[in-house]
C-alpha cells in the first residue's frame, strides 16, 4: 500500500514538475498503462485536481479510464460515474471462454457482458476492445464477437489483430505446437468483416483500427494521429511537444527516486525533419483524414513531396491508395496493407 501510496504522490509531483512544458488548453485527461482501475476514486480525483491546479483544461475534457471487466463491480462502476471520468475504455477482447483463456485474461466471458450491462447504465461513452486473428476463431465466431458487443450499444469500438509478443504464455504454447499460429488472411478476412458490419451499422471507421459513432471518436487518440502535443505521466510514459520526443523510465524504483529528488527520469529524442515525415505519414494514411499533400510541401519542402508521389504511384496505380482534393487516403482495398504501404513511402536517406 505504502508503494501506491508513493507512486500517486510522485505522479502528482511529475505534473507539477512538468507544468511548463504544454502551453495549450488540455482537451484529455487519459488513464492508461498497465491497470489504472488500481486507483481508488479518491486518487483518481486527487490526480485530475492536479492537472486542473497546473494547467488550463477545457470547459469539458473528454477523461477516460481504461480498465478490464474484472476491475468494474457494479460499486466501482457506480462510484467511477460521480468522479470527473467521462469515458470507459474496457478490455473486453473476446466473449469466448477458449479466446480469454488461451491471451491469459483475468475476467470470464460472463463477467465481460455483465461490466458492458452495467457499465453502459451509468456510462454514455463507452469504447469496447476486441481482438481479431486468433486460432481457432472462424468468421461466424468473430462476427458473434462483433454483434454480442453491438447489442450493448457501444458508440465506440477498437479492434486489433492478435500479436504474439516474445516471452508470452502464448508464444510458448505457439512454439510447442499446442496452438496454431495467428494467420494473415484470417486476419485479414476478419477484418473485412469487421469494417463491413460496423460501416453498415453507422460507425465511422475514422482510423485502421477504430470505429466510432458521430460525436463519439476517442479524442486523446485522434490527438496523436493528427500530430498534437501530448504529456506522458508515470513510469513508460511518452510526451511529445511537436519537434523531440520523450520517455520515462519503466523502472518503477528509479522513477520514484528521480522524482523525489526533483529530476525527471527521462530519455530524449530530438526528431529529425525525416522522422517528422515518416511519422506524418504513417499516421496519417491510418486515419480517414490522410496526408495533406500541401502539408508535405509546406512543412517538409518540395523534394519531400516529389518523393512521396514517386513512391506511392505504384499503390495509386493497384487501387491501394486514393488523392482527392490535395490528400492522400488508403482505400477500402489498401487499409488491412496500409501499414506496409506506408513503410514503403518513408524514407530512409533523400541523397
Amino acid at each position: 500500500m505504502k508503494k501506491k501510496d508513493d507512486m500517486v504522490l510522485a505522479l502528482a509531483k511529475e505534473i507539477r514538475l512538468r507544468k511548463n512544458e504544454i502551453f495549450e488548453t488540455v482537451e484529455t485527461i487519459y488513464f492508461g498503462g498497465g491497470t489504472p482501475s488500481v486507483l481508488t476514486n479518491a486518487e483518481i480525483e486527487f490526480l485530475i485536481q492536479e492537472v486542473y491546479a497546473n494547467f488550463e483544461v477545457s470547459e469539458n475534457p473528454e477523461i477516460t479510464l481504461e480498465a478490464n471487466p474484472d476491475d468494474l463491480s457494479e460499486e466501482r462502476i457506480i462510484a467511477l460515474s460521480k468522479t470527473p471520468i467521462n469515458r470507459l475504455s474496457i478490455g473486453i477482447q473476446s466473449f469466448f471462454e477458449a479466446d480469454l483463456k488461451m491471451m491469459n485474461r483475468a475476467h470470464s466471458s460472463e463477467e465481460a457482458k455483465q461490466s458492458l450491462v452495467i457499465a453502459t447504465k451509468y456510462f454514455d461513452n463507452i469504447s469496447v476492445d476486441l481482438i481479431y486473428g486468433i486460432p481457432g476463431l472462424n468468421n461466424e465466431m468473430w462476427l458473434q464477437n462483433i454483434e454480442t458487443a453491438l447489442s450493448f450499444k457501444v458508440p465506440h469500438i477498437s479492434s486489433y489483430a492478435l500479436t504474439v509478443e516474445p516471452k508470452t504464455a502464448l508464444k510458448k504454447l505457439i512454439q510447442t505446437g499446442v496452438i496454431a499460429a495467428p494467420k494473415d488472411e484470417v486476419a485479414q478476412e476478419h477484418f473485412e468483416i469487421l469494417v463491413k458490419t460496423l460501416t453498415d451499422k453507422g460507425f465511422i471507421h475514422y482510423e485502421l483500427s477504430n470505429f466510432g459513432k458521430p460525436d463519439y471518436f476517442s479524442k486523446n487518440n485522434s490527438s496523436y494521429w493528427l500530430g498534437k502535443k501530448y504529456l506522458g505521466i508515470g513510469p513508460s510514459a511518452h510526451s511529445f511537444n511537436g519537434t523531440t520526443r520523450s520517455w520515462n523510465s519503466a523502472n518503477n524504483s528509479l522513477y520514484l527516486k528521480s522524482i523525489s529528488e526533483d529530476k525527471l527520469p527521462l530519455e530524449i529524442e530530438i526528431l529529425t525533419l525525416q522522422d517528422r515525415y515518416n511519422e506524418y505519414v504513417m499516421t496519417g494514411l491510418r486515419t480517414i483524414w490522410g496526408v495533406s499533400l500541401v502539408r508535405i510541401e509546406n512543412e517538409f519542402g518540395a523534394e519531400y513531396l516529389n518523393y512521396l508521389l514517386k513512391q506511392a504511384d505504384k499503390f495509386l496505380s493497384d487501387d491501394l491508395l486514393s488523392i482527392k482534393d490535395g490528400i492522400m487516403t488508403s482505400t477500402s482495398k489498401g487499409k488491412f496493407l496500409v501499414d506496409g504501404i506506408a513503410s514503403d513511402l518513408f524514407l530512409v536517406n533523400l541523397d
